[in-house]
């Protein structure tokens, strides 16, 4: 049965540079391929966590959505990470998944916006989670702030998955809080989870501490890349999976929510 590798970047962002940050990726990343399935980038990895959305917001179907889909081919996996993102006159924090084969480039925009940072006045939220076939495995791909959420993220029929991904720029001081959070989600959800954070100050000085990880179905770390720059890559194992939710099938005694968006 199929087994997916997955490779999580976490790294320090150049604050407002889209080029700077693109051309340090697609350095970064040039020897996986053929190694890897799926490469997961930060939240607005083209710029930092910034509400200068005027300045930086790039139109839909931008710089950064061409080079996403031209390094998904060049790497023969599907690569992931969130862009400000300018598209009928509002801006979103927008997760752009592209895949290689010339498939048209997916989008979520991050439906929890994070007031403490004032992102509500400058983001217009989205709307609904979505999941997506990739190799043999159902991904689910959200953004920072939706991790606090679970309700949103609950695996249930109009939203299963095998593979849950958050990408972030958690800061520092609330890191217990991230790396909690990120194994509840995966014992919850009876699914794999990968969160992947920024590590380096931000162009306000705020911390960021990485602490980027896979984590299986049973809330135990398969990787954690702590505190430095760091690239790894991990292998899920959807047999595993699937055996574990047949022996403990507790999705079958969860409660139905209803989800007013």
């Amino acid at each position: 049965m199929a087994k997916l590798r997955v490779t999580l970047v976490q790294q320090p962002l150049v604050w407002a540079e889209p080029a700077a940050n693109r051309a340090r990726f697609a350095a970064l990343l040039a020897p996986l391929a053929g190694s890897t399935d799926l490469v997961v980038l930060p939240e607005t990895f083209t710029t930092g966590f910034s509400m200068e959305v005027e300045r930086l917001g790039e139109p839909a179907g931008g710089p950064t959505g061409v080079w996403l889909a031209d390094l998904a081919q060049e790497l023969d996996a599907a690569i992931t990470g969130s862009v400000i993102t300018a598209d009928g006159g509002r801006y979103y924090n927008r997760l752009l998944w592209a895949e290689p084969g010339g498939a048209p480039l997916k989008h979520y925009d991050k439906r929890h916006l994070f007031r403490m940072g004032s992102e509500h006045q400058h983001f217009t939220p989205g709307s609904c989670a979505w999941s997506v076939p990739w190799r043999d495995f159902r991904i689910c791909p959200l953004v920072c702030y939706d991790l606090r959420f679970p309700v949103f993220s609950r695996r249930r029929p109009g939203l299963d998955y095998q593979l849950l991904l958050y990408v972030a720029n958690w800061p520092a001081p609330r890191a217990l809080a991230w790396r909690t959070l990120l194994a509840a989600r995966a014992i919850e959800n009876q699914a794999y989870v990968v969160g992947v954070n920024r590590v380096g100050p931000d162009g306000h000085g705020i911390a960021h501490a990485g602490d980027s990880a896979a984590i299986d179905y049973l809330g135990q770390p398969l990787a954690e890349l702590g505190g430095e720059p760091a690239l790894v890559t991990v292998e899920l194992d959807a047999a595993r999976l699937y055996a574990f939710r047949e022996k403990f099938p507790a999705h079958l005694d969860a409660d139905r929510f209803t989800l007013e968006l």
